[in-house]
């Protein structure tokens, strides 16, 4: 049986390691305990599983040791493990489960009233902290992990759900060649040794936790503590509890870390590096400040298609360059053609946004695996000539370097210049009295879009001032004369996924017609800011209907 490269074949070699292996409040397993485990839930398995259906489980519960236990349990059997987000309800819970066809449901009592009603036929649900399921498991204690007939590289390891902000999420495929590979590389690009803790505070249900934190430390033999659920207050006593060294991140969660108050004792703990995305250059750099741990954005498609890797001599703002095997180029997502190099003048500033910001493609061997069940997106993201299309926007500087520009959905067109969400952010972040900013599009009454941005205040900032952020503003020699928002919505906390992305669906729907006010903007022609009033509201609706646009308000 060929087992090198699996998943499987790291989870046997950590039989008879009795280092501390798996941390979760006040146990501690070691290595061999896992494998252990491990082994009794595969052999659970192997009598549960009809080899009639896909051999697909679900695992719906939080960051608690029975998630990484079965995910080894699945490599060891040959299954795919379907992370199900708890934050789903009714039917859009019940399409996950059901889409991925998995025939095992693990759970926990505190999300049981989630499946309360739903029509799971053929199901079968194990509630994993119940004294039922622990007498099922009973009989299978004491079974070493033995490698099922048939695993391979190429099986099926993984099934998790993309975000879903198009339509219904997509379930990206992961075989165990990619897992571990995954692993491997990120293992020996960020020197993870075997004396290494890994903090696992990410959902479990995402890519992020299992690709970038799990693996790693699976291939290394590294330790890993888990935290059931993220907590920016309890972030640095659990780093410092678990004696963590290493730990990943997405979305905000940076941001709610720097949002807690100053500690005198910030730096007195063992981790060395932290790994994500959307922490952006200002936050990265405030936390290194703050706690002297720094801070890796680096960018990955979920799917696997594409990677960009920050090298040494990486400009500030970028993210790198392609990673090896990856030919990566930024091209214009409407005519195929290569977008221009970027053009920056003072203090940074991108002078030909229009033109050189295009969509992310690898036109090399993509490692993506395709989505389960779903040819319609297969086909968006590999287009005709064999291609991979990321969704994502980027720009390239002379040097080749690469520079995150946001989803294509973020792009906006304002007075016929194509802009982008993540370079506004990136700027706005400087102004000191925010913690989280999110740009996005609104309609203009005349042709394409307006700029629109949320912020949330930083704790003890009590009310926004327009002036300073005005004058704020004047300052950014990096900030295109097309790029200062018309339009500013305050709020106590920008809204966020299950995975602490920002939710601009729900702010771009919301617009500036948004429930319970806080909007300010600046009137055509204005360069100060004052609070949108309801007056204000029925003025600019009235100009949407007067030119025809009025539908474009929802």
């Amino acid at each position: 049986m060929e087992l090198d490269g699996t998943v499987a074949e790291l989870v046997r070699a950590r039989w008879g390691d009795h280092r501390p292996g798996l941390r979760f409040e006040d146990l501690v397993l070691s290595h061999h305990q896992v494998a252990a485990g491990a082994a009794a839930r595969a052999a659970l398995l192997r009598d549960l599983l009809s080899p009639r259906r896909e051999p697909h489980i679900g695992i719906l519960l939080d960051n608690t040791p029975e998630y990484p236990l079965w995910l080894s349990a699945a490599a060891l059997s040959g299954t795919a493990v379907a992370g199900i987000n708890p934050t789903r309800r009714g039917a859009e819970l019940t399409r996950d489960i059901r889409h991925t066809e998995c025939q095992v449901l693990l759970t926990e009592r505190a999300h049981l009233p989630l499946l309360t009603g739903l029509d799971l036929p053929g199901v079968r649900v194990l509630v994993t902290d119940t004294a039922a399921y622990a007498e099922l498991l009973t009989p299978y204690e004491g079974a070493e992990p033995s490698v099922s007939a048939g695993v391979s590289p190429a099986s099926r390891m993984l099934l998790y759900f993309t975000s879903g902000s198009t339509g219904a999420p997509k379930a990206a495929l992961c075989s165990q060649r990619r897992l571990a590979a995954a692993g491997r590389s990120l293992m020996t690009h960020f020197g993870v040794r075997p004396d290494d803790v890994h903090y696992i505070c990410m959902p479990m249900f995402h890519g992020n936790a299992v690709i970038a934190d799990w693996a790693p430390a699976l291939a290394a033999g590294a330790g890993v503590a888990l935290r059931r659920r993220f907590s920016a207050s309890g972030f640095l006593d659990d780093v410092r509890n678990f004696g963590a060294t290493y730990f990943t991140y997405v979305g905000r969660a940076v941001q709610y870390i720097l949002a807690t108050p100053a500690r005198a004792d910030d730096r007195a703990h063992a981790l060395r590096v932290g790994f994500g995305t959307e922490a952006g250059a200002v936050d990265a750099r405030r936390f290194e400040e703050r706690f002297g741990v720094r801070l890796v954005e680096g960018y990955g498609s979920s799917e696997g298609g594409a990677a960009v890797q920050r090298t040494p001599g990486t400009p500030d703002g970028a993210i790198g360059r392609a990673a090896p095997g990856d030919d990566l180029a930024v091209l214009d997502p409407d005519t195929g053609a290569e977008c221009a190099p970027a053009d920056f003048g003072p203090g940074g500033r991108l002078l030909n946004g229009d033109a050189a910001i295009g969509e992310l493609v690898n036109r090399g061997r993509s490692a993506f695996e395709g989505y389960w069940r779903n040819a319609a997106a297969d086909a968006e993201r590999v287009r005709g000539d064999g291609w991979y299309w990321t969704g994502d926007l980027f720009y390239r500087d002379a040097a080749g370097y690469l520079y995150f520009a946001g989803r294509a959905d973020d792009r906006l067109r304002v007075d016929s210049e194509n802009l982008a969400a993540a370079v506004i952010e990136a700027i706005l972040a400087r102004w000191e009295p925010v913690v989280g900013v999110a740009v996005y599009a609104v309609p203009d009454p005349v042709a394409g879009d307006q700029v629109m941005a949320a912020l949330a205040l930083r704790e003890g900032v009590s009310s926004f001032d327009p002036l300073a952020f005005a004058e704020f503003l004047l300052a950014q020699e990096d900030l295109g004369t097309k790029m200062a928002p018309r339009f500013v919505r305050v709020l106590p906390r920008l809204p966020v996924t299950a995975t602490n992305k920002v939710a601009r669906g729900v702010l771009r729907r919301e617009g500036f017609r948004c429930a319970g006010g806080g909007v300010w903007w600046r009137p055509r022609g204005s360069g100060a800011y004052r609070e949108f009033t309801e007056a204000d509201v029925a003025g600019v609706v009235g100009e949407f209907r007067e030119r025809g646009r009025g539908h474009l308000l929802g």
